[in-house]
């Protein structure tokens, strides 16, 4: 009898599992909105300067006196002129509506608080000379999930899942709260680089209890609605972000929902796979025969026993050896070159999405409505990457959205920024494709490396993956040498990165390795079934 089969003995995907497993998906999908809650509560609205104190302000007259003006007739946002400028309109096009000398801000700046009514930015005033400060929050929080993900898969593993998700629960939420009440910008930074770290603790254990739980046969249909938990958050977020613009209201409302999971997870049951796992057999027995109450089989529970379990764990593989070590995979040159491909192409992968999902404001439409097309694109390339990786192959699939992604933010790059819709029409397409090549590559790693060695491989590499999430909110402040650069750099780093994808072998049809011996044999077989082809095609000729 193997684990799976007390599983399948206490009640395979019953009462349960239907109870716990939800739950746990649906905080992952909560997640999410954390990490482009800065595209609201650091959202930029229509600005210009504040005139002198004893301006009337009641007097359009009087206002724009003191305004210079662009090539289009606006309101330049940061500067203003010394003296006011009275007398005729000037022809617009002009980069000022007088030849006054000019001067910046000192009193302040007034906002156009009708979409937005408080964000950090107008709430601090970082804006002008201080505007590059809030576009280093965001690498500073995801600089916290990278920390956390060194941190929390380390004790999920050592302490268990459930103490650690009780403690990241308790964790977020108080730092998401905590963050309500700052009122200066060092320490919401702080505030940020906390919530990121416990960001990672549920990302891990959530998904770690809850495949642990599950029979095999159910375990795809885990990962495919864990495909669909950040398309939900972001959802949410838009959602909500409409419904309290105030950026206080919306931090607290995202950070709430933690305390409730909080309570929740107190009554969650730990994994009886990691007790069985450190031989831990009588809680692994206390777990199944609580799980099989829940689920109404309590005579199936009563028939477990220590021995039984013993028996089971040997013959199934489900305590195994210690891990290896990061260096102890790169001694084996297989293993080094599947890790040396897969690492930059998550790097790849998160440096783009992060940076084009940050930069919704610069696409010049309602921010909440490329919110919604941002995030409910993702649902249809998901499901047509999904069956495509099904039809066609792991790797051209990989190839042709990594290049497709690439071909349409370049496009999107190149029109003018006048023509909106089609701006938009091409970012979203783009965004799709970067989400449905995510998906191809996630599923790629995790049959790429042997059973062996699986989850401190994909770990590892997904852990730094992430460190390509911290530069790339950076990237926007390209755009004052031109509009359209980050576009650029996001569109040509996925185009130059499709030729890695071409190094790593197809996995469609093929058995899961289970060591890296097994590698190497399919590594070679393949090799040789390229020789063949080689010496076939001489003999053919002639």
């Amino acid at each position: 009898m193997t684990f799976n089969d007390l599983l399948l003995q206490v009640g395979g995907i019953c009462r349960f599992q239907q109870i716990q497993i939800p739950l746990l998906i649906l905080s992952l999908s909560l997640l999410y909105l954390h990490h482009a809650l800065q595209n609201f509560t650091a959202a930029i609205p229509t600005h210009h300067c504040r005139p002198p104190a004893d301006t009337n302000l009641s007097k359009e007259e009087d206002l724009g006196a003191w305004l210079p003006r662009d090539r289009h007739g606006q309101p330049v946002s940061c500067l203003r002129f010394t003296s006011p400028q009275r007398g005729p309109p000037f022809p617009i096009g002009t980069a000022t509506n007088s030849t006054g000398t000019t001067e910046t801000c000192s009193d302040g700046w007034i906002y156009d608080n009708s979409t937005f009514p408080s964000t950090t930015m107008t709430e601090w005033d970082l804006l002008c000379t201080h505007k590059t400060l809030p576009q280093l929050s965001q690498p500073i929080f995801m600089a916290g999930i990278l920390a956390g993900n060194l941190i929390f898969g380390v004790l999920a593993d050592r302490l268990g899942r459930q103490k650690v998700l009780i403690w990241s629960y308790l964790k977020l939420a108080v730092s998401g709260t905590c963050t309500v009440f700052t009122y200066n910008f060092p320490a919401y930074c702080v505030c940020r680089f906390l919530s990121g770290i416990t960001v990672s603790g549920p990302s891990i254990t959530s998904f770690s209890l809850s495949l642990e739980w599950l029979p095999i046969h159910a375990q795809p249909s885990l990962g495919l609605l864990l495909g669909f938990a950040p398309t939900t958050g972001q959802l949410f977020l838009g959602g909500m972000a409409y419904a309290v613009p105030h950026w206080r209201h919306l931090q607290l409302l995202v950070s709430l929902p933690f305390f409730v999971f909080l309570i929740c997870s107190r009554f969650f049951i730990e994994s009886a796979l990691w007790y069985s796992s450190l031989g831990r057999l009588e809680l692994t027995l206390k777990a199944l025969q609580r799980v099989a109450q829940i689920n109404g089989k309590q005579e199936e529970g009563a028939k477990l026993s220590v021995e039984l379990l013993q028996m089971s764990l040997q013959d199934g593989p489900t305590t195994g050896g210690a891990q290896p070590s990061i260096l102890q995979l790169l001694r084996n040159p297989t293993v080094r070159r599947l890790f040396l491909c897969i690492v930059p192409l998550l790097l790849v992968h998160c440096f783009s999405f992060f940076g084009l999902f940050m930069s919704l404001q610069s696409f010049g439409i309602n921010i909440y409505l490329a919110q919604v097309l941002f995030t409910t694109v993702d649902l249809p390339f998901y499901i047509l990457g999904f069956l495509a990786t099904k039809s066609i192959g792991r790797r051209p699939t990989q190839v042709a959205s990594l290049l497709l992604s690439g071909i349409f933010i370049l496009t999107c790059a190149v029109i003018p920024l006048d023509q909106i819709f089609l701006r938009i029409t091409m970012a979203t397409l783009g965004k799709g494709c970067v989400t449905s090549s995510m998906n191809c590559i996630s599923m790629y790693t995790g049959e790429l490396y042997p059973t062996v060695m699986q989850q401190r491989g994909v770990s590892v590499t997904i852990t730094l993956a992430n460190v390509g999430s911290i530069p790339s909110p950076l990237v926007d402040m390209t755009s004052e040498f031109y509009p359209s650069l980050p576009l650029f750099i996001y569109g040509a780093i996925l185009v130059a990165a499709c030729p890695i994808t071409v190094l790593l072998p197809e996995t469609m049809g093929q058995p899961l390795p289970n060591t890296v011996q097994d590698l190497e044999r399919r590594r070679k077989k393949k090799s040789g079934q390229k020789q063949q082809e080689q010496q076939m095609v001489p003999l053919q000729s002639s």
